[in-house]
């Protein structure tokens, strides 16, 4: 009894030294968060307001630093997390979420499994809205068939931008020409205004306000069923109006992993005592009034989804019947 009693008080002061251990681990350390776009767009947006609250939440109040390091529609910055950055608990990846669907449709491209790192969270759901400028006069998707080619930019293949440019193009029939080379939204949202492309499918929640309050938009259709600050709510759900129950099930597919559209991860390496002090302060600075307030100010969205449920949502993209991932497989290889 003696010898188990004291085996008992020795466990249970080890672990109160690792936690002890961890609570201490972030004072006076600085965390990076690495985003795989370029500054200006939405995820650096996201990115930036995580950064200005998120210390605040983690015991030892670390400083947070946003690093762009843009590429490959995010596997630049993906491959620098797995292969080069510390695994200590310091380092966090806020990437293009079609990495996800890309890895499943094109594994041999994407050679990454999204199960295989640790999930923080995601502030929210990317609704990817497809629009034109509003100096385009045709308005809703029969007038935009009718009315020709139109020129609409892409930052990656693979990318969220190019998959619901995609669905536009190949299920509902738009004569829209991919213009390759723009490395990220803020670039592709100059273009727009000089007139270069007549628009783009990208975030709702990146447009600039001016944009969205000036009516310099025209959306024509969205790619989750999910309501956002100043998007009419008139603008079709694609799976709602898709003209086949295949064609429906393809757009679930290519787009459920926008529910997870600004998600952030670490290594699975990072030990488990610091991994839970990142998801418990990333859900606590979620819900911080002053972290909401600032993002209803940048006109942000905000549906956050902790990282079990995270984890729950990339589980279902890999679990996806065969023909399904084929019939997502052809979309975008067409």
């Amino acid at each position: 009894m003696a010898r188990a009693l004291a085996l008992a008080l020795l466990l249970a002061a080890t672990g109160l030294a690792g936690a002890a251990s961890a609570q201490d681990f972030y004072r006076g350390k600085t965390i990076s968060i690495v985003v795989g776009n370029t500054a200006g767009g939405g995820f650096d947006a996201n990115a930036r307001l995580l950064s200005r609250h998120l210390g605040r939440h983690i015991p030892g109040a670390p400083a947070i630093i946003v690093v762009n390091m843009p590429g490959a529609a995010g596997l630049t910055s993906m491959h620098y997390i797995e292969n080069q950055a510390a695994k200590d608990g310091t380092i966090l990846e806020h990437f293009n979420f079609g990495l996800i669907l890309d890895s499943k449709l094109r594994p041999e491209r994407v050679r990454l499994d999204f199960a295989d790192y640790a999930w923080i969270g995601s502030i929210g759901s990317d609704v990817s809205v497809c629009y034109v400028w509003y100096k385009i006069p045709e308005r809703g998707i029969a007038a935009l068939r009718r009315r020709g080619t139109l020129n609409f930019g892409e930052t990656a293949a693979g990318s969220s931008n190019d998959i619901n440019t995609r669905i536009a193009k190949q299920i509902f029939g738009l004569d829209i020409r991919q213009i390759n080379g723009y490395p990220g939204s803020a670039e592709q949202r100059l273009a727009i205004e000089r007139g270069e492309l007549d628009g783009s499918c990208g975030a709702w929640g990146s447009l600039p306000a001016e944009w969205i309050e000036g009516k310099k938009v025209a959306p024509f259709l969205k790619a989750l069923p999910v309501l956002q600050p100043g998007l009419p709510a008139d603008v079709p759900y694609a799976a709602d109006i898709a003209p086949t129950p295949k064609d429906r099930a393809a757009i679930r597919f290519l787009t459920e992993s926008g529910e997870v559209g600004r998600p952030f991860i670490a290594s699975s390496a990072v030990p488990p005592d610091r991994l839970r002090l990142l998801r418990q302060g990333f859900d606590a600075t979620v819900k911080d009034p002053a972290f909401l307030a600032e993002a209803a100010k940048l006109h942000l969205p905000v549906s956050p989804k902790n990282a079990t449920e995270a984890e729950r949502i990339v589980a279902e993209i890999f679990a996806a019947p065969d023909d399904i991932v084929e019939a997502g497989r052809k979309l975008i290889s067409d």
